[in-house]
């Protein structure tokens, strides 16, 4: 028998219960919830994932915005840029290194995030009730262990 026959009779699991597709459903499906809150504000998820993360820094750079954000470098370009044509978020040069931009919100960035604030927390108490508080905060610790486990060591 050939290689290519024995690799045929792996047995694999149906794709629904694999974890990057249940992991991939279960975004899309919450993300229903916010798409249309983002949606009415002209607001893409990665320009909120990035407002988000910036929220929580003073400044970061693109390379830690970008893994914060969880979003790709070339993709983070183009948010920048979004971003900044919006007046959202402002871009200085690092003094240690003046290749290496700072990123941070404006105060046109701080500002639109409290407005949308109310709106998103309500989404995200909805999803809390009807999954429940304590089931949410289980499945958010299993991912974060599920994270560092699988994490490249560094």
């Amino acid at each position: 028998m050939s290689d290519s026959a024995e690799v045929h009779k792996v047995s694999l699991a149906r794709t629904h219960r694999t974890l990057p597709i249940a992991l991939l459903r279960a975004r899309e499906t919450v993300m229903e919830r916010f798409r249309p809150m983002l949606h009415s504000h002209d607001m893409t998820e990665q320009q909120w994932r990035v407002l988000r993360v910036l929220r929580e820094s003073d400044e970061l750079d693109a390379t830690a915005l970008a893994a914060g954000a969880c979003v790709l470098a070339p993709s983070l370009s183009r948010i920048i840029k979004a971003l900044e044509d919006r007046g959202l978020i402002e871009l200085s040069r690092d003094p240690s290194d003046g290749r290496r931009a700072k990123i941070r919100l404006s105060d046109t960035g701080h500002a639109f995030i409290e407005r949308l604030a109310p709106e998103s927390a309500g989404i995200y108490k909805e999803i809390e009730a009807t999954v429940g508080t304590a089931r949410l905060e289980t499945l958010l610790t299993e991912l974060e262990a599920l994270i560092d486990a699988l994490k490249p060591d560094t």
